[in-house]
């Protein structure tokens, strides 16, 4: 199979949205990711994708900890923002409100979801690293739609 076709058809498989976030050092970055799941009950672990290409890589390869913030239908704009290659800026995610957590790690405001996490292990996958993280603080931020993602764009959920 060549990479095009892969591409195309996992792409039909439908994911949620998040954004990863790090302060390494006072210097905060964000990168949308949708390669995203839960990994463990025991203990609480997931998992994040990160390609080896991107800004973000060589800050989680620094980071001690992450946050994630998974995005609600109305937060294309920031998945979009966070999309695009740009590098860690110090004291600040432009253009974006967030609150910093427990672990000093930026959470997006008004998302679904807040998850803290401790970063526990990074393995090899391919051109990405597989990011585990040790979930230290979870919570509901608000009740409303996900953001989603399927067949290369957006979608939403239809009863």
């Amino acid at each position: 199979m060549d990479r095009d076709s892969y591409r195309s058809l996992i792409g039909r498989f439908a994911t949620g949205v998040t954004v990863l976030t790090t302060n390494v050092g006072g210097r905060l970055h964000g990168m949308t990711a949708n390669a995203v799941c839960s990994l463990s009950l025991e203990p609480l672990q997931l998992l994040v994708c990160v390609d080896r290409e991107s800004n973000c890589y060589r800050q989680v390869l620094k980071a001690r900890a992450f946050g994630l913030s998974i995005l609600a239908a109305d937060q294309e704009e920031i998945s979009n923002r966070f999309a695009r290659t740009t590098e860690p800026t110090e004291g600040s995610l432009p253009g974006v409100e967030y609150r910093l957590g427990g672990l000093g790690e930026p959470l997006i405001d008004n998302a679904l979801v807040h998850f803290e996490c401790r970063i526990a292990d990074r393995l090899p996958g391919g051109d990405h690293i597989i990011v585990i993280g040790d979930v230290v603080a979870g919570a509901m931020v608000r009740d409303a739609e996900p953001l989603l993602f399927h067949g290369g764009r957006y979608a939403r959920l239809v009863d």
